[in-house]
């Protein structure tokens, strides 16, 4: 990944005892660090998508855990645990989709528990060498799974993306973009497309940005226009991320995925989902077990104009997801390797 850019999406200040995020509201006008303290910011952050992308949020979650055990007072460890589970379950209600939220809080949980007979301050430290272990297995995870996409490729080829699963939805490289970061870095000259990813602008605000950072080539269009592109010849492969798998490959993503699955099928073209392990929900059977968060009408009707730009009265469906059917789904690339139909069988044996 380049080395021109001086952010980080997501770390901890031990010092301050803060969880401290790139505000991804306020990109690509300004780059904004945020210090957040207490669990109603941190809620806050994860909802209204100041930090966002699945990997980046359970990360942000992890630290976040961690702080909060930092402020229980309790002399035993079932006190201790209580008072911890409540915390993580507060955290886990701000957005519902994303797979990797309620994985890496479980995974602080099972920490705790696994050292029960240990003092409650060897716990909390514990926690804290868990949290950075989350943080740095993502960024070696995202690495991996561009080499794993790599060989999938050509030099020269034209790539196309949705929404943002970039360096800015993990810790470094991204999900979908890791192949991105990886080929710039050994000269493969991709060309980029960028769908804006509406209503959001994830694609316009942050993987546009991310992507020319960094010196790759990259053009940004417009949600419809992918079809377009398509029929031209300019893509030779689509790479998305996701927020959740289910058992039989069926994917949730950011809004309007499925659409460019259908197209990249219609053209003949690779539709790869970049998913790490963490991603993957095996106790979902398939699509339709993913619960599909709603979010606020003003995102579609006023949040980026200075005045409506729809009938007050108007009723609004503004749904975060939507679901890509395995059978649009050319293969599912993890840290671990590539999967392919039947997609049943070939993550289990691949990540189990």
């Amino acid at each position: 990944m380049s080395d021109n850019t001086n952010w980080e999406t997501v770390t901890m200040d031990e010092g301050k005892k803060a969880l401290v995020i790139l505000d991804q509201t306020k990109l690509p006008n300004s780059i904004d660090t945020l210090f957040l303290t207490g669990q109603d910011e941190i809620w806050d952050a994860i909802k209204e998508l100041k930090v966002r992308g699945a990997p980046a949020i359970g990360v942000a979650a992890a630290f976040g855990l961690y702080l909060a055990a930092l402020e229980i007072d309790a002399g035993s460890f079932d006190e201790f645990y209580a008072e911890l589970k409540k915390k993580a379950e507060y955290l886990n209600s701000s957005r519902p989709t994303a797979v990797n939220l309620s994985w890496a809080l479980k995974r602080m949980e099972k920490a705790a528990l696994a050292n029960k007979e240990k003092t409650v301050p060897q716990i909390k430290e514990i926690l804290r060498q868990e949290c950075w272990k989350i943080k740095e297995e993502d960024t070696q995870t995202c690495r991996k799974i561009g080499e794993y996409a790599l060989p999938l490729l050509k030099p020269g080829m034209g790539l196309l993306t949705h929404c943002n699963a970039g360096a800015l939805a993990t810790t470094k490289y991204g999900t979908a973009t890791s192949v991105m970061y990886l080929g710039q870095e050994r000269g493969y000259g991709f060309h980029v497309f960028c769908d804006e990813t509406r209503p959001l602008l994830q694609g316009a605000r942050l993987t546009s940005w991310e992507l020319s950072s960094a010196g790759i080539d990259t053009t940004l269009i417009c949600d419809n226009m992918a079809p377009s592109v398509m029929r031209k010849g300019w893509i030779d492969a689509v790479f998305v991320g996701c927020d959740r798998v289910a058992a039989n490959g069926d994917t949730a993503n950011k809004i309007g995925t499925s659409y460019v699955a259908l197209a990249a099928k219609e053209y003949g073209i690779p539709f790869y989902v970049c998913a790490p392990s963490s991603t993957v929900d095996f106790e979902c059977e398939n699509g339709d077990g993913i619960v599909i968060e709603q979010r606020d009408p003003e995102e579609v009707t006023k949040k980026w104009y200075k005045q409506p730009m729809a009938p007050e009265s108007v009723k609004v469906y503004n749904p975060a997801f939507d679901v890509t059917p395995a059978e649009n789904i050319t293969a599912i690339i993890t840290e671990k390797g590539v999967a392919r139909a039947p997609f049943k069988e070939s993550l289990k044996k691949l990540l189990l």
